[in-house]
């Protein structure tokens, strides 16, 4: 569990800070015409469906499978 969480948010800081470049031109083309509170939503925004999205599993820890998912069983 410890390697997963690492993993994930590994991921999402990763994620936020794509999202806070991707953003930064869109909201102002000179850094003081910037809109600081847009941009931190969206990372914000990115860093939420990051955790989300690696809910259903990340390659890096435990063989790519959710810590929310235990082992299934298939009986006779």
């Amino acid at each position: 569990m410890k390697t997963w969480i690492k993993a994930a948010l590994v991921r999402a800081l990763k994620t936020a800070a794509q999202t806070a470049i991707a953003a930064l031109p869109v909201t102002g083309f000179l850094i003081g015409e910037v809109n600081w509170l847009a941009v931190l939503s969206m990372a914000a925004g990115g860093f939420i469906l990051s955790l989300l999205t690696s809910l259903a599993g990340i390659p890096e820890a435990n063989d790519g499978k959710s810590p929310m998912m235990g082992e299934i069983e298939v009986g006779d």
